[in-house]
């Protein structure tokens, strides 16, 4: 195919301007993705039947892990880009995209759920020789084409028939400068710039330092959805195919069946000079939420680009990512508010929906204090905007909850380090930017005259009894050895212990008592957390002490421990479900094993009760099922979700 021939005489300047297009385009497909989602209707109190809602849940859950697939797929671009020594693209063209820019045969437009729209998806993520057509209104009429490429020293487009014959082009150009210049030569980027399993569990941050590695990057992304040379069960095609298959069944049953609310096919915020293909948003109410939608996904973007200016290991790093993951949250709840709001008077026939404006420049702000100081502060602007939205749509308060959440997570964190090549702090920003105690990842014993202490930091969850309960002991905001066993009374010190609820501290007594075991096997839920558990605990095999806290939100990247995930990304789930009558257990204690399931919930065996945050017993078993991907709709039990949700552990 000539799109393919396209960059095999590439240079490197010609291979980045392919691979900024190539972000540009999944970011797209991601917005038109989480469009649609979000215009889908929620249960039976929005017009549905039971089955019905069952099955939109379903085709919500479908379409948003296709947009998590894409945000993936744009990672390994920017990965890609890093490696080849480039600066990652972060901005794009605001929607509706002018005809032409995009190859003939791609059309991009946010639209609502539907038949239509549906097709479309199916069109753009078939495989190499499908028949399939375009969805309605969608097909470009005698597109525009790009002209071919004349050999010169400026980069140009060039077109393509599918995403997957674009992503061959650029396979077959890197394989072309390695060829010509050599594999270290061509990635030259700092590997540590890239984003990493440290920072993200998302497939495509996969640090890129070879071909081979960049090559097995770019067929995931093609193989697993866009112009796959062939078909693959669970490819984004096949799922878009199953959604298909039951929407055709609800209709033919029920032929006034509407899954979604009918949300504007291109919104825009202000008057556009040409109307055709546009929806000017006029309601006062569904501008708010629109503009607060999209300054959420500009910050989200911007905190991104600002954590690919930072070198792993960086404390930074993380937190920017997972802030920026905790807004795509706050953004979900605001933009499904956007969809329930009419346009206004001059489109009555439609919805508003967000329209995902793209700031005129998106890149990273310069690293170190300023910046810090920058996003706590635009975090506190969107706070303060979700708090005065209205208060009785429980949306607007799930926004305002993460939004709060991100900016105390941005506001109390350790203070920025360096960024690549930053000159140092003055000592005024030093000063403003002290960190809390440093805590190893390792166990780290402490050793007293009666006592010895361990901390295990991959456990802790910061409860903070320790430095509250014996602050001689547990120094806070110190740097260094921050365990001073001697400090505090053994039995004391012993006892404060034993009330860390995750199990990061342990002690051993010189010829004094063990740590107890537990006699009775309990499982704590807590409100909008984590499991609770003390028991004699054995973890996927192994002996783990009599304490933990075990993830429940499904976000945690340190499963199956908890990480405070739960707080960043708004997990919702009430540690007072309602008792079931169980019959009281003969035997309470014992060892309580834990299997946590790939993919799934965790399986418990032994004697075991289940609590409520307030201590009341929810049930008494001898074994159980307990929901950790944070979807059950029967919490604290699975329920099977974890496996409609695609689940990953």
């Amino acid at each position: 195919m000539p799109e393919i021939d396209a960059l095999k005489s590439a240079s490197r300047e010609k291979l980045l301007h392919a691979l900024y297009e190539a972000a540009e385009l999944e970011q797209n497909l991601m917005c038109t993705y989480l469009y649609a989602a979000f215009s889908l209707r929620d249960g039976e109190a929005e017009g549905l039947s039971g089955a019905e809602a069952e099955a939109v849940e379903r085709w919500r859950r479908v379409i948003l892990d296709v947009a998590i697939d894409e945000m993936s797929h744009l990672v390994a671009v920017w990965n890609i880009t890093a490696a080849l020594g480039g600066a990652p693209r972060f901005g794009r063209t605001n929607f509706p995209l002018a005809p032409g820019y995009l190859p003939a045969g791609i059309s991009v437009k946010l639209a609502p759920f539907g038949a239509a729209v549906l097709q479309h998806f199916i069109f753009l993520e078939r495989p190499e020789g499908s028949g399939e057509a375009d969805g309605d209104g969608f097909a470009t009429l005698n597109g525009s084409t790009r002209t071919p490429i004349a050999p010169r020293l400026t980069p140009a487009a060039f077109d393509y028939a599918t995403i997957g014959s674009f992503y061959q082009a650029i396979e077959s150009g890197l394989r072309a400068l390695v060829a010509e210049r050599g594999e270290e030569a061509v990635f030259c980027g700092d590997p540590a710039l890239q984003l990493s399993p440290d920072e993200t569990t998302l497939a495509g941050a996969t640090p890129i330092s070879s071909l081979d590695a960049a090559l097995a990057a770019l067929a995931e992304i093609v193989v697993e959805g866009e112009g796959a040379p062939s078909d693959r069960a669970n490819s984004h095609f096949q799922r878009f195919l199953g959604v298909r298959e039951e929407l055709r069944a609800f209709t033919a049953e029920n032929p006034s069946f509407a899954p979604a609310h009918p949300a504007a096919v291109n919104p825009v915020l202000r008057k556009p000079p040409e109307a055709a293909g546009r929806v000017w948003l006029e309601d006062a109410d569904a501008v708010a939420a629109v503009d607060l939608a999209n300054a959420i996904y500009a910050l989200s973007l911007r905190l991104l680009a600002g954590a690919y200016g930072l070198v792993s290991p960086s404390s930074d790093k993380s937190l920017y990512v997972g802030c920026a993951i905790g807004l795509m949250h706050a953004l979900g709840a605001i933009a499904e508010r956007a969809a329930r709001l009419p346009a206004g008077p001059s489109n009555p026939h439609c919805h508003a929906g967000v329209s995902f404006t793209a700031l005129r420049e998106a890149a990273a702000l310069p690293q170190g204090v300023s910046a810090r100081q920058i996003y706590v502060e635009r975090m506190d602007e969107l706070s303060a905007v979700a708090a005065a939205l209205d208060p009785a749509d429980p949306r607007c308060a799930h926004a305002a909850r993460i939004l709060e959440k991100q900016a105390d997570r941005l506001r109390t964190a350790p203070g920025p380090v360096r960024a690549a090549n930053e000159p140092a702090s003055r000592p005024s920003d030093q000063a403003a930017s002290s960190a809390g105690p440093v805590q190893t990842d390792a166990q780290d014993p402490a050793d007293g005259r009666e006592v010895t202490v361990y901390f295990d930091g991959t456990r802790c969850i910061h409860a903070r009894v320790c430095v509250t309960q014996a602050p001689a002991t547990f120094l806070a905001n110190v740097e260094g050895p921050w365990i001073v066993a001697d400090a505090t009374d053994a039995e004391q010190l012993c006892g404060v212990i034993r009330q860390c609820p995750s199990g990061a501290l342990s002690y051993a007594r010189r010829g004094g008592a063990a740590e107890p075991v537990p006699p009775v096997n309990l499982v704590t839920l807590r409100e909008n957390g984590p499991y609770t558990v003390r028991a004699d605990l054995q973890l996927a095999g192994e002996k783990i002490g009599v304490r933990a806290t075990l993830c429940r939100c499904g976000a945690s990247k340190n499963k199956p421990y908890c990480d405070k995930s739960h707080d960043h990304v708004g997990f919702v789930a009430t540690g007072e479900p309602p008792s079931i009558d169980t019959r009281k257990l003969a035997d309470r204690g014992g060892v309580l094993a834990i299997e946590p399931e790939d993919d799934g919930p965790l399986h418990v065996t032994g004697n075991l009760e289940i609590l409520s945050g307030t201590g009341r017993t929810i049930a008494c078993v001898p074994k159980a099922r307990l929901c950790r991907c944070g979807g059950s709709a029967n919490k604290p039990f699975c329920d099977g979700t974890h496996r409609r949700i695609g689940f990953r552990t």
